[in-house]
């Protein structure tokens, strides 16, 4: 079991960053072609094996077809890059120093092994892997890593207007909703006459009845055990009718009965807490993060697709 996600990995990797363009890996079919080297319809459904199979699970028919044609799709672009990466690092005439992949390698072993190089190596064997192809698996991740860190600047400059942007577009990142703790009871059509029901238990809770007594004596909701407890909600747990009753009580306020699709609710809120917004001033260092992490990304597929315009590719 401690193997297992070292297994995935090399999975995974290998489907990633094979390298592409011998006869034997193109028997399968051609799914497309950068510059000299092809990536293998093998390579694809490799890569997105895990991923199609949990699609299986929850769609069918002509929705599951597009969802494992787009999935497809996205593979072989991501296939593509890598492989435009690599060419660019083989282009530029760079090295991964040998002692670095050592060092590597030996960091997965006492990690992942325990430091049992035997262990490592068993289980390499096992996959069906030599540690040289295991190296050449390894060192190809770090030139993927390190190029795409090279394209870009480690900590890109950020205008003030651009952390007051995001801020403003991603509040709900930074706020707590409203919440109210309440109760509730709950009349059905089973009852006699509901609406009748709600409408005096209204008035006895209104009167001083103790609203968890009324819920356990007549609530048909499972929480009447509890006295109609439903805890602490915020407006996304019940539905629009509901919430908006709940949330226009004060603590200590009961609602007049409410009636959706013949049920009737009467709803007590015990107490508040308003939501919060946490102002820009305190979270300036974390939205600068994420702006740095966006423009990152963004300065990252820019140089990726430099790379497609100077070179031959074709999807099949």
């Amino acid at each position: 079991m401690r193997y297992r996600s070292l297994a995935a990995t090399l999975f995974l990797s290998l489907a990633i960053l094979n390298p592409v363009g011998k006869a034997e890996e193109v028997l399968d079919g051609i799914a497309a072609v950068v510059n000299k080297d092809v990536i293998t319809f093998s390579q694809v459904r490799e890569l997105v094996a895990m991923q199609e199979r949990a699609l299986r699970e929850e769609y069918r028919g002509e929705e599951l077809m597009a969802k494992v044609r787009d999935l497809r799709l996205a593979a072989i672009n991501d296939l593509i890059d890598r492989q435009l990466v690599l060419q660019e690092f083989e282009k530029k005439k760079f090295q991964i120093p040998e002692h670095v992949l050592d060092d590597h390698i030996k960091t997965i072993i006492r990690e992942q092994f325990n430091g049992d190089r035997s262990a490592f190596i068993r289980t390499l064997q096992a996959q069906g892997y030599t540690l040289q192809r295991f190296r050449k698996i390894e060192t190809d991740k770090m030139i993927v890593q390190a190029m795409r860190h090279q394209a870009v600047k480690v900590n890109p400059l950020v205008s003030p207007g651009k952390i007051d942007n995001y801020y403003t577009a991603h509040r709900e990142e930074y706020s707590t909703p409203d919440e109210l703790k309440l109760r509730m009871i709950v009349l059905r059509g089973e009852k006699e006459n509901p609406a009748k029901v709600a409408g005096e238990l209204y008035k006895k809770i209104r009167g001083g009845a103790d609203f968890a007594k009324m819920a356990e004596m007549y609530s048909e909701d499972s929480s009447k055990e509890d006295g109609g407890d439903w805890g602490w909600i915020d407006r996304t747990t019940l539905n629009e009718s509901l919430t908006k009753a709940a949330f226009a009580l004060r603590a200590g306020q009961v609602s007049k009965p409410v009636s959706v699709n013949d049920t009737y609710y009467l709803l007590y809120c015990e107490s508040r807490k308003n939501g919060i917004t946490k102002p820009l001033t305190e979270v300036r260092d974390d939205v600068l993060k994420k702006v740095q992490q966006s423009e990152r990304m963004a300065a990252q597929q820019k140089w990726i697709d430099s790379l497609r315009k100077k070179s031959y590719v074709k999807i099949y």
